[in-house]
């Protein structure tokens, strides 16, 4: 493989790199900033906004969409470019990487030009309304009930765990609109503004003392069946489309890496020592530098995949499964070399502690450690499917636990 850039991607990617110098700062140097959730919303609003004026939004989706019909390659260097430097993207990471190409797989053409350039300015921030308490892990479970009546579908149930959902404009939904059916059949999906009668949300603290997931009630809500993504019934191939995007979006876990500890075992004592003189944290980040690497050529598998034309495969299920538990064990190793000063530090290292509180909730987020090992066992390495009870069983007469 040929890690180089064509002349033409070469040209791309300084492009690209001078316009993120004139308006953003290296994460190398910028300086720490505490800032309330609404200050934050403000900046990505005005960063996804100065983006889109500029052409760098979006940058795979059709022009009449609001992007820039950019080739895969491209999106790639974008995003390697942009990860060098502080901006704030996170309230978007879900709507663009998940909403908008589910939107543009089966959104009609007038839903298309309606909502995705308006998604691409950041005008409106979506969220992505799946987990159900009853459903844990298995997405297929859920049990929100879609109702047909005329032109409208009534919706009753609840999602928890969406992130974002308490700042988002509109979301997308799947439901069950057939319980008698397969539990993978007799699903449908919709989009909908999260302020429509009926919709309510409540965030759910958190151990870190953030609240960026929810819990959503929906009680009577009328969606209009124009707002229906996909056939009746076929929800699930929607989701699937969704999910796979997922996959893509959030498989490698942020947060402090390698680098970070080196810095901090350089400048934290052990025994009147550098920590990095220390031949068991030597060790340590030894292994975490190799799952980084690993990790690193992982992802160009999926570039490669990409630059071909191809879809992104169960690879990136490898680089979530791996890099979320390394985030956790990396951050949980750099809260004990701080002893217990690491909790009331506020200098740059409390990003390991911010790191330590929230690894946990990747684990589970955009897929839990235990269903995307089953994917890699299924279909990576070819094992047989774990033995399920409720195949060929139709939904409503699958046993639930009380």
């Amino acid at each position: 493989m040929d890690f180089n850039d064509t002349p033409e991607q070469a040209a791309f990617r300084s492009e690209a790199r001078a316009f993120l110098s004139a308006n953003a700062t290296l994460k190398s140097e910028s300086v720490v900033q505490q800032e309330t959730e609404a200050e934050y919303l403000v900046r990505a609003r005005a960063w996804q906004k100065l983006k889109a004026e500029n052409g760098w939004a979006c940058l795979n989706w059709p022009t009449e969409y609001g992007g820039r019909a950019s080739t895969p390659m491209e999106r790639i260097i974008w995003g390697q470019e942009e990860g060098k430097f502080e901006v704030p993207t996170g309230p978007y990471a879900i709507g663009l990487g998940m909403c908008g190409p589910t939107m543009i797989a089966y959104a009609s053409e007038e839903q298309k030009r309606e909502h995705l350039p308006i998604m691409a300015s950041g005008e409106r921030i979506w969220c992505q309304l799946f987990s159900e308490p009853s459903a844990g892990s298995d997405l297929a479970n859920l049990r929100t009930k879609a109702v047909r009546d005329g032109d409208d579908w009534v919706i009753n149930g609840q999602k928890i765990w969406t992130s974002g959902a308490h700042y988002s404009d509109w979301g997308i939904l799947v439901t069950r609109s057939d319980p008698t059916q397969l539990k993978h059949k007799g699903l449908t999906f919709f989009f909908l503004d999260m302020k429509s009668p009926g919709v309510e949300v409540k965030p759910i603290k958190q151990i870190s003392g953030a609240s960026n997931f929810n819990e959503i009630y929906f009680t009577d809500v009328r969606i209009p069946d124009a707002q229906r993504l996909g056939a009746v019934g076929e929800g699930w191939k929607v989701s699937i489309t969704t999910l796979m995007n997922e996959r893509l979006a959030v498989g490698n876990a942020g947060g402090p890496d390698v680098p970070d500890l080196l810095r901090l075992a350089a400048t934290t004592d052990i025994d009147g020592e550098p920590a990095l003189n220390n031949a068991a944290v030597r060790e340590k980040i030894a292994t975490w530098h190799c799952q980084r690497s690993g990790l690193k050529y992982t992802n160009y598998r999926t570039i490669s995949a990409l630059s071909r034309g191809g879809v992104p495969g169960p690879e990136n299920s490898i680089t979530k499964v791996v890099s979320a538990a390394k985030q956790q064990d990396l951050a949980s190793f750099a809260m004990d070399l701080m002893d217990m000063g690491g909790i009331l530090r506020e200098d740059v290292e409390d990003k390991f502690l911010n790191s330590y509180m929230g690894a946990p909730g990747y684990r589970i987020a955009g897929g839990t450690d235990e269903i995307l090992r089953n994917i890699i066992a299924e279909r990576v390495l070819g094992l047989p499917q774990d033995i399920r009870l409720d195949k060929q069983v139709p939904f409503n007469e699958v046993p639930q636990s009380s």
